[in-house]
């Protein structure tokens, strides 16, 4: 969150807090009523706006503009715009460009709309018509990371800040796989990846896309929080492949052996494993498991076709700033990392 008109009477960072709306009507303090959400003041005609800072830069394919609890004080439309800059600009130094044209929003709902844009975007302001209160923005779409940050590092391929995403699993139960890939701390065992207790023979199971393939070289498996219902046993398998393999898919190889896992830990083991765009997690007998990362160096391959995404989505304006010619521009979009660098020799920097 960077900037916002008013918050009045709902705080700008409710906005993008990773839960659902919570709403207890009835419940007052010094602002008014306590609501969930970002909410402005009475202001007659004009608009209000706020501007998010993207976690994750990257192709921008619909919003959600969720009013929930906001039934009679929800704005009546809203219009997006989205920004491209280097490093951490301020508000005032961003040029913006219109995603999503005013559009109605209804009260007391998941507001999904989609985005018609093919360009990498790093902010996104939201303005409401005229005021009022939106709970939740959700921003949806594909990740782009710069490749200049990837070359000599090693990374968690698996994080969902490098566009991760849980493809696979066998039971979800009481939370959701995707918490597998968050990149924060879990704070409570809610915030984490929880199957129902399992009453017949096997193990359950899920399937990650990493963000960009690479190289294994130490997994982290935390069951922090899980006390009296941690997975008492993982083992980890790796494959490469264009398309999302199945839980059953034969062409997995062993990353990590059956291991004991410990209650309320978190687990790091060293591996040596081939490049891969896909990790299966096996949990025994079933799940309770906090935060899967899986660290180590991007692949040659993987970081040759980030940069072609890369500089084939770049605003004009970005690309102007990180010193793209225009004929550089002109010839977009580049299919190869040769034609790439024939355009601009300097692009190649990005592979090394």
């Amino acid at each position: 969150m960077v900037a916002a008109s008013d918050d009045s009477f709902g705080a700008k960072e409710l906005l993008l807090q990773p839960g659902p709306v919570c709403f207890v009507p009835g419940t007052y303090d010094h602002r008014g009523e306590v609501v969930d959400g970002w909410e402005t003041r009475r202001r007659g005609p004009g608009r209000d706006w706020i501007v998010v800072r993207l976690a994750l830069p990257g192709i921008v394919e619909s919003i959600d503009v969720d009013t929930t609890s906001f039934t009679g004080n929800a704005p009546t439309s809203c219009r997006l715009e989205g920004a491209a800059a280097a490093g951490h600009p301020a508000p005032d130094m961003l040029t913006w460009q219109e995603l999503l044209p005013d559009t109605d929003v209804q009260p007391d709902a998941h507001n999904v709309m989609a985005v018609d844009s093919s360009r990498r975007w790093t902010h996104v302001r939201l303005w409401i018509v005229p005021d009022g209160g939106v709970g939740r923005l959700r921003v949806h779409g594909t990740p782009l990371p710069d490749p200049a940050l990837l070359s000599g590092l090693t990374v968690d391929l698996a994080s969902q800040e490098l566009g991760a995403a849980v493809v696979g699993f066998t039971d979800a139960f009481y939370s959701d796989a995707d918490a597998l890939l968050r990149p924060d701390r879990p704070r409570t065992m809610g915030e984490g990846w929880e199957t129902r207790r399992r009453r017949s023979p096997g193990h359950d199971a899920a399937v990650v896309r990493l963000g960009l393939a690479g190289l294994p070289r130490m997994v982290e498996v935390d069951t922090t929080h899980f006390v009296h219902n941690a997975s008492s046993a993982c083992a980890l398998w790796t494959l490469h492949s264009l398309t999302v393999p199945s839980l059953d898919d034969p062409r997995w190889m062993p990353l990590l052996p059956l291991t004991q896992l410990q209650p309320d830990t978190r687990h790091r083991f060293r591996v040596e494993g081939n490049v891969a765009s896909h990790v299966r997690l096996d949990a025994h007998p079933d799940g309770g498991l906090a935060r899967l990362r899986i660290v180590g160096p991007v692949s040659w391959q993987a970081r040759a076709q980030a940069a072609i995404a890369w500089l084939n989505a770049l605003p004009d304006s970005h690309a102007r700033e990180v010193g793209l010619s225009a004929a550089t521009l002109a010839g977009r979009p580049y299919r190869t990392t040769t034609a790439m660098t024939d355009a601009d020799p300097a692009l190649a920097r990005l592979l090394l």
